[in-house]
């Protein structure tokens, strides 16, 4: 008789019920981010909490404490549910730690405490972004319920910047200037300027802000769209990918950013070039969306540059005083978020104040140093470059494994899956944008930023 066989215990299954509500969770706190945080942590005293539930509900900031209590739970949920198994080299899944740490070491030798302990925080929460995005959000399956609450941010901030183009701004302006204005005894710096503009800015700090948002989500938001096959027709899809360009183009239009504009051009002609068509048709697409963009460019801005390009100039003004800055102190520069200070002392008599740089690596440079700016420019350069082999829709088959659906006829021309690609394009032109800006300085942007990071450096692990 033949020993019996023993019986195969199957192991338990393993419970999705927490790795689902992390992805939620972390989508829905990046969502509200593009709604209720979009202040520099620096101008953090302007940001009152709200007062009853109608400005809790319409009041377009919320003090950035309440964004950090509601990451921490977030945080430990994506403690429970990360896989330890990113794809980067391991150099370059340091390098925010190693950025950071450095920042914190400015910091301890800042000239003004309070300013740097607040611009800490922040850099800290774009740090806890990125590895929850490297180790908890890798995983497909995750992504399903991480996006909605992203694409909800998104489009309430169009439609906020659509409400404000159609009257909105004016009647804020009215009531302002009216009700509110003469009881302050304190304003915000710039404020005046941009409620008297008829620029839009939604939900987010300031106009480029706006067009900021709009690059970095953009195309992956028409991307999420167009490979919903389950739920629309192929018809709902190509109309609801036209009303989205549509809106979003218009609210960039509106915001008057005009790195904004020639960026989103430089995305497009991109995403152009990876289209499985013939050279001939690439190259006719391209020139028509080259002399299309640019002959609207002008044409809307042509004013600005008869009158001196004055923002231009300011820049000029703002990167130079940087330089200044850097040569004063090249180590441990004068501390995270304290560029207004030693500005204020050097300069020009007609230039404009500004309490930030209008560039990223400039601002990390003056802040923290040569080694500061050396890590977060390195760091940014690297994630961008590593992941594009791993993005291009045209070429890697591997686009195609887990994250959608077999094609159907609709989508024969069509490579599967654009989203990684989708995503890395929205950060290069926010990373490009950065040049001109101060993205990183801006919580509702540089946070979902950083997650992008994450998952583009962690997502071959599974082939996704």
């Amino acid at each position: 008789m033949k020993p019996s066989r023993p019986i195969p215990v199957s192991a338990p299954r393993r419970n999705n019920l927490l790795p689902r509500i992390f992805a939620g969770a972390f989508g829905a706190f990046l969502g509200l981010s593009l709604l209720k945080f979009a202040n520099p942590p620096i101008m953090e005293k302007w940001v009152s909490a709200p007062n009853g539930w109608l400005e809790f509900v319409l009041n377009s900031a919320w003090p950035i404490s309440w964004a950090f209590c509601l990451l921490l739970p977030v945080s430990l949920l994506g403690l429970f549910v990360a896989r330890r198994n990113p794809a980067a080299p391991r150099w370059l899944v340091a390098l925010p730690l190693v950025w950071l740490l450095w920042e914190a070491l400015a910091a301890a030798n800042s000239i003004d405490a309070a300013l740097s302990r607040a611009t800490l925080k922040h850099f800290v929460a774009c740090v806890i972004c990125f590895y929850l995005g490297l180790f908890s959000l890798n995983h497909p399956r995750r992504l399903r319920l991480f996006w909605p609450g992203v694409m909800a941010g998104i489009f309430l901030v169009l439609a906020a910047g659509w409400q404000q183009h159609f009257g909105g701004l004016a009647e804020t302006r009215r009531y302002f200037f009216q009700y509110i204005y003469p009881t302050m005894t304190e304003l915000p710096p710039g404020y005046i300027k941009k409620i008297s503009s008829n620029r839009i800015f939604s939900t987010l700090f300031y106009p480029n802000a706006l067009a900021g948002g709009i690059l970095l989500l953009l195309p992956a938001m028409l991307v999420l769209v167009w490979q919903s096959r389950g739920l629309f027709t192929v018809g709902a899809r190509r109309f609801l990918v036209a009303a989205i360009s549509m809106a979003a183009l218009a609210c960039l239009y509106w915001s008057g950013s005009k790195g904004g504009w020639l960026l989103m051009l430089l995305l497009g002609l991109i995403a152009l070039l990876q289209l499985p068509l013939s050279k001939k048709i690439k190259a006719a697409l391209v020139a028509a969306v080259l002399l299309a963009g640019l002959a609207g460019f002008f044409l809307k801005y042509a004013g600005f540059f008869e009158r001196g390009a004055t923002s231009v100039s300011a820049r000029f003004d703002y990167w130079q005083a940087a330089l200044r800055i850097v040569k004063e102190h090249p180590l441990f520069g004068t501390g995270p978020g304290t560029f207004s200070i030693p500005y204020q002392k050097i300069k020009r008599p007609e230039s404009e104040p500004a309490r930030l740089v209008h560039n990223d690596y400039l601002e990390q440079a003056a802040d923290s140093g040569l080694l500061g700016m050396a890590a977060y420019t390195l760091f940014i350069v690297a994630a961008l470059a590593w992941s594009y082999r791993e993005v291009q829709p045209s070429q890697n088959p591997n686009l195609n494994r887990n994250l959608s659906p077999p094609p159907r006829p609709d989508s024969a021309k069509m490579p599967r899956n654009w989203l990684p690609f989708a995503v890395w394009l929205g950060l290069l032109g926010w990373s490009l944008q950065e040049f001109f800006e101060f993205g990183l300085y801006i919580p509702a942007l540089a946070w979902p930023a950083f997650t992008f990071f994450g998952w583009l450096l962690g997502r071959k692990a599974d082939g996704n």
